[in-house]
């Protein structure tokens, strides 16, 4: 069985996560999508409400499976006995930072590899902070994020 991470903030998931999701999930047996809680953001959903989140938008996915961690991502990895991280790459600008990324954890644990995904055409774009700010300001998200997503926006940017 081969067991892989997508670790991350997902704040909130939007449908770039999701492409990585589903192809990853088609490449393994089990994948567990880690949220992060990263004390360099200041997130607009907390950890259960992300948590939630992901849940709903992937209960399609039988091998996919949602958890919390803090910490480095390479303990959490082998807290859930994954020999593969996931990661995804929207441009090349996240190619440098990303590599850095996978260097410093192969370094740390040799024996847990990085494999990328590189985003869908469609979603190169998207980032989560995208997403909230079109959000934020009232505009229609339909096209960047499930409609679970949407629904938490309109509660948390009330007009």
């Amino acid at each position: 069985m081969l067991n892989a991470i997508y670790p991350g903030s997902f704040d909130p998931v939007t449908y770039g996560h999701l492409d990585i999701i589903e192809r990853a999930a088609g490449v393994v047996d089990n994948l567990i999508i880690g949220v992060l809680t990263n004390s360099s953001k200041n997130p607009l959903f907390s950890v259960e409400e992300r948590i939630q989140l992901l849940e709903k938008t992937t209960e399609e996915f039988p091998n996919v499976s949602v958890r919390h961690f803090e910490g480095l991502t390479v303990e959490f990895a082998r807290q859930c006995d994954a020999k593969v991280m996931i990661r995804g790459l929207r441009a090349v600008t996240d190619f440098e930072s990303e590599m850095q990324i996978a260097q410093t954890n192969h370094s740390i644990a040799p024996d847990i590899e990085t494999m990328f995904f590189a985003t869908s055409l469609p979603y190169s774009f998207l980032s989560s902070t995208i997403a909230k700010e079109v959000a934020f300001y009232g505009s229609d998200v339909s096209k960047l994020v499930p409609p679970v997503v949407e629904a938490a926006f309109g509660e948390k940017f009330v007009k």
